[in-house]
């Protein structure tokens, strides 16, 4: 908004208000005395059009659009943790149960033993908030002797962890709050109040499924694959409670009874010819791998916001030629059939073995 008011076109403003009979060259006493103002007032027009665009919800960034939003309600939603599943095992394999508290390690990241889910199975709780909890898998060290345990195991994410939200995802959620008004158990409602929950990425709401009064709410992991069902019998129970269904019990008015489900999966093979240059096929198969990895985890992010996902040939074949030592790539098919893959509303795809000739 201010950037014609540099140093120079200021100090330009103010010489031409001194008299002309007055020496203005550069290295005079006015001159002199008028550009270290000039430069001073360039910095406060810099910092003024900073201000300014801090001040609106599309420009601003950090605690000042935190600010800005939660003069709506719509507040930053903040790291959370992990839950995971453990196993525990003695002598002969055997499972057993460990105490609660116990801290176990894992690639740098710990967890804490939280409630026993059966016999020798525990959850698991992150101490590092963040998605940080949701990517290892393995063998658990104890940090402290527990008596009769021969080996952990870090299993299955029950409730993902997430990081604190972005400022382009708090800014989406200011303009829905804003511009869909949640009321009364209304689509937008349902959206605003289930996706807020921990765990959750997205969700589809279907009103009427069943008849009057029935919302089914198809739901996905924050870390974009099929939710646990630890997660949905969550989210069930906060929303609408089974054993009291349509009675007002959870968030979910009066008189609507609610399905929580899960996404499904359809894991996808891929087959494709490729024409490299200075590389072979099993150089380029972990990079290949990669890119196509990264475009299903696209796909089902935009997932809530698509009627039906569709994985396109065209865009697989894009992804692979993004990987350096590939020039070309023919061939592909999906599942044995060289066209579009076109999944049903609450399917997402996963990305199965990934088979390349060169």
């Amino acid at each position: 908004m201010y950037e014609a008011q540099t140093a120079d076109a200021i100090l330009d403003r103010m010489l031409a208000r001194v008299s002309g009979d007055i020496d203005k060259r550069q290295g005079s006493i006015i001159y002199d005395a008028l550009a270290p103002a000039a430069a001073e007032l360039a910095q406060m027009y810099a910092e003024i059009d900073v201000n300014y665009r801090l001040s609106f919800a599309d420009t601003a960034s950090g605690e000042e659009l935190a600010r800005r939003t939660a003069e709506f309600g719509v507040n930053r939603e903040q790291a959370t943790f992990a839950s995971r599943e453990g196993r525990f095992y003695g002598a002969a394999d055997s499972l057993i149960d460990v105490p609660e508290g116990g801290r176990y390690s894992i690639g740098g990241v710990i967890f804490v033993v939280g409630s026993r889910v059966g016999s020798g199975v525990h959850t698991l709780i992150c101490e590092t908030a963040g998605a940080v909890g949701n990517q290892p898998f393995g063998v658990l060290l104890p940090i402290q002797f527990v008596p009769g345990l021969v080996r952990a195991e870090l299993g299955l994410v029950l409730v993902p962890g997430e990081d604190e939200e972005t400022d382009d995802a708090l800014r989406r959620r200011y303009y829905d709050e804003v511009n869909s008004p949640a009321f009364g158990g209304n689509v937008a409602d349902y959206k605003q109040t289930i996706s807020a929950m921990d765990g959750i990425g997205g969700l589809k709401v279907y009103p009427i499924w069943q008849g009057g009064g029935t919302v089914k709410c198809t739901v996905i992991a924050s870390d974009w694959s099929v939710p646990s069902a630890t997660l949905i019998n969550t989210i069930q129970t906060a929303v609408d409670p089974t054993v009291n269904a349509g009675t007002g019990r959870g968030l979910a008015p009066i008189g609507h009874k609610v399905t929580i489900a899960g996404v499904s999966s359809k894991t996808l093979k891929v087959e494709t010819t490729v024409t490299l240059a200075g590389v072979t096929v099993a150089q380029i198969q972990a990079s290949v791998t990669a890119a196509l990895e990264a475009y299903m985890t696209d796909l089902r992010k935009s997932w809530s916001n698509q009627s039906q996902l569709v994985v396109r040939v065209a865009l697989v074949e894009g992804a692979i030629l993004t990987v350096p030592g590939v020039i070309d790539v023919t061939g592909t098919r999906l599942n044995g059939v060289a066209g579009n893959m076109t999944l049903t509303q609450d399917e997402i795809p996963l990305l199965g073995t990934v088979t390349i000739s060169g």
